[in-house]
């Protein structure tokens, strides 16, 4: 039958309003309720066996997968595939590369973005789409080609 490996594609958590951040959008951080967020989509992920942790280089990313980093004991690599406002394809190529039980934290263009392109590319979907903040698809990867998705609602 072959291996189904799992890989997760989260969305941030949230941040602080962007129109009201006064610094550089590539380092506002997560907001108050971003941080607990973010230790709960941890705790889930780390009893589901994540084991490599990628994200976009925007603070508010990296942020998510903190705790749950140090839940697991992996470093967050930066993936410059994963930023905002940059094409969605690199991503589908990555999700093909990543050793299972990675999780990927990016934006909330590319996640829609990408689920979209592996639904039309024959990825069978088993929940209503959920692009929230802190929202995790849980892809099913079956010789590198993703065939199943479903969504984790944001936490809290």
């Amino acid at each position: 039958m072959g291996r189904v490996d799992t890989v997760y594609l989260v969305r941030h958590a949230k941040a602080g309003e962007r129109r009201l951040w006064n610094g550089d959008d590539i380092d506002r951080p997560l907001s108050k309720k971003g941080w607990k967020q973010s230790r709960a989509v941890a705790e889930r992920l780390a009893r589901k066996g994540a084991t490599t942790l990628y994200s976009s280089r925007y603070v508010r990313c990296v942020q998510t997968l903190e705790p749950l980093a140090e839940l697991i004991g992996q470093p967050v690599r930066v993936e410059p595939r994963l930023l905002e406002h940059e094409p969605f394809e690199p991503v589908l190529d990555l999700l093909a590369e990543v050793p299972d039980g990675s999780v990927l934290c990016t934006h909330g263009d590319i996640v829609p973005a990408v689920v979209q392109a592996l639904h039309r590319r024959g990825m069978t979907v088993d929940t209503p789409a959920d692009w929230g903040k802190s929202s995790t698809w849980v892809l099913r990867r079956k010789r590198g080609r993703i065939t199943r998705g479903k969504v984790w609602p944001p936490p809290l």
